[in-house]
């Protein structure tokens, strides 16, 4: 299995959206950086749902339900979209702060390449993160 951190800004779509939906598209993703992280994605994945400009936190994890395909909003046909489902909110909501003090997520993609809305997380950091958000 592998791990991701997917960013959404609350008031596009937010975590609560989300539940309420069971399960959306992952959409609009126009970076190829992250557009690369999308396609890289396999059925069961994990990721970390994060809100971001608001909240700027760790709210959820999603599961992966349905691996890349075609984004239609994207007329270039470039750009791809994963489904995710929800699969629980975390207990404790871990900030942007939070993450940025820890010394063992210095290198997290999140911290390297911050304008990245999509981006992979390593096992070490998943579990790291998990014990901050019980």
């Amino acid at each position: 299995m592998n791990y991701w951190l997917m960013k959404s800004e609350p008031f596009k779509y937010s975590w609560e959206q989300l539940l309420k939906d069971k399960k959306t598209s992952w959409d609009g993703v126009r970076n190829f950086q992250a557009a690369n992280n999308l396609r890289a994605m396999e059925k069961g994945d994990r990721a970390f749902f994060y809100h971001s400009n608001e909240g700027k936190e760790i709210v959820g994890i999603v599961e992966i339900v349905k691996t890349a395909y075609l984004d239609p909003s994207d007329e270039t046909g470039k750009f791809v979209m994963v489904d995710v489902k929800p699969v629980e909110a975390v207990k404790n909501s871990v900030t942007l702060a939070q993450i940025k003090s820890q010394k063992s997520l210095q290198n997290m993609a999140l911290l390297k390449q911050s304008r990245l809305s999509v981006s992979p997380v390593t096992k070490a950091e998943w579990a790291y993160i998990c014990k901050l958000a019980a």
